[in-house]
């Protein structure tokens, strides 16, 4: 797409809208970024380099004038697609754009996106270092590190890139070469409007005028496999044996088999770094996006023996007083925080959990911290529908906090082996993001030693 002379009108002075409007001022679009929220002080220095770069920028709302004089508009993920501001695009018919399309419509590099509800991020930068190690050229990127945009004048051999369901939903364009399914859990409805909607927006990458080249499936997600059999190209699957194209674990070994079946093993599962049954779904399906790219085995090999996890994921902290603290701060779902305990199987656990409630059912994530947990400590807004939950069920050793800071010292005084942050909830009643969250839980924690 030629973006010379063109009038943007970018939405949202979010990291990603100003990525764009930089690239798009760079070749010649006539930029304007239009941010609904008030300027803070905290901002006068980005104002003053996007001005400086002929990047106007309009604070405190998004005027009628600015949306309708534009050639097309690009948005930010945050803004939901109900949001009025779109409902004015629809009547004017102005195309809208993410900030990814504006990426892929810059670049003939190939993109390798993974989405799905969990492990997104442990999978894109897990992938992207096995990349590393195989002497080619990535970053990991979009809903993790730097948006794409920023990485244009990178002479990269891929993009490998987080990808959200609000970056899918806003995308008009972007056809990765490569799309992971990692697997699927309702989340995210308050701005997708419906769990059907949410599932849809991931379903993009896979099906439809914009399918990947090469699908990625989790064979043992129901959700995700039912659409094998609308992907109309290449499907590669982890999970299970299939009769070609697949990564799966037999007999602790993790095997991959080719286009013509042929098997090799992989590696011993006990020697990878990861910890938890969950990372063995994003190590599967990781290792089938670069035996799709062609990246040998010793890279992989290696890559998996050293790769240490990203902030917030099952984290260990530290160990105090002959307990082992672990944040998992990004559990902000049910399901995820239901993999963080399944993660210490056979083990005893105190568990910190709650925040701002998504809602979700929470039938199987109490059904199971049953199981696996000694003692639940519950913090935040949702305290009250997760303890009504854990009490119908007749689990008894909940305590509940009036701090974050208290339900950590509450849970230190257990008799247990592990202290869980898996919160299974939002961050937003405390803390402006889950690393935030996940940070005060370490700082906190550290202190103790």
């Amino acid at each position: 797409m030629d973006f010379l002379n063109k009038k943007v009108c970018v939405l949202g002075l979010s990291k990603s809208g100003i990525a764009a409007a930089k690239h798009l001022a760079s070749v010649g679009a006539i930029c304007k970024i239009s941010e609904r929220k008030a300027q803070t002080q905290e901002e006068d220095a980005i104002l003053t380099e996007l001005y400086e770069l002929g990047i106007e920028v309009e604070m405190g709302e998004h005027k009628k004038e600015t949306i309708i004089q534009s050639d097309f508009i690009v948005t930010s993920p945050g803004i939901p697609p109900k949001a009025e501001v779109f409902n004015l695009a629809k009547v004017k018919a102005i195309p809208v754009l993410s900030e990814i399309d504006i990426a892929y419509l810059s670049t003939k590099t190939p993109f390798l996106a993974i989405t799905g509800t969990n492990g997104k991020t442990t999978t894109t930068k897990l992938l992207s270092e096995i990349i590393q190690n195989d002497g080619k050229k990535t970053e990991a990127c979009g809903n993790i590190g730097l948006p794409p945009c920023y990485l244009l004048k990178e002479e990269l051999d891929y993009f490998t890139l987080e990808i959200s369901s609000y970056q899918i939903e806003t995308s008009q364009y972007f056809t990765p070469e490569v799309a992971c399914f990692i697997n699927y859990s309702p989340d995210h409805v308050d701005w997708h409007g419906s769990e059907e909607a949410y599932f849809e927006a991931k379903k993009q990458l896979f099906t439809g005028a914009n399918a990947a080249e090469w699908a990625v499936l989790n064979a043992n997600d129901p959700k995700v496999i039912a659409i094998k059999d609308e992907c109309e190209e290449n499907v590669f699957t982890f999970g299970k044996e299939d009769e070609k194209n697949c990564v799966y674990i037999q007999d602790n070994i993790l095997k991959f088999k080719n286009e013509e079946g042929e098997i090799q093993d992989i590696i011993d599962v006990s020697e990878v770094s990861l910890i938890g049954v969950h990372n063995l779904e994003n190590i599967m399906c990781a290792v089938s996006v670069a035996k799709i790219i062609n990246v040998s085995n010793e890279a992989i090999v290696n890559t998996l023996k050293n790769f240490v996890p990203p902030e917030h994921r099952l984290e260990f902290v530290c160990e105090v007083d002959g307990k082992k603290y672990y944040n998992d701060s990004k559990a902000t779902n049910t399901d995820a925080a239901i993999k963080s305990i399944e993660a210490f199987a056979g083990k005893s656990v105190a568990l910190i959990a709650g925040g701002r409630d998504k809602m979700t059912p929470l039938e199987d994530f109490v059904k199971i911290a049953q199981v696996g947990v000694e003692y639940v400590i519950l913090v935040g807004e949702a305290t009250n529908r997760f303890e009504a939950a854990f009490k119908k069920i007749g689990y008894k050793n909940i305590e509940k906090a009036q701090s974050f800071t208290e339900a950590i010292d509450i849970a230190s005084k257990k008799d247990v082996e592990n202290i869980l942050l898996a919160p299974a909830c939002a961050s937003f009643d405390m803390f402006k993001s889950f690393e935030e969250r996940g940070q005060v839980f370490k700082d906190y924690v550290r202190e103790k030693l």
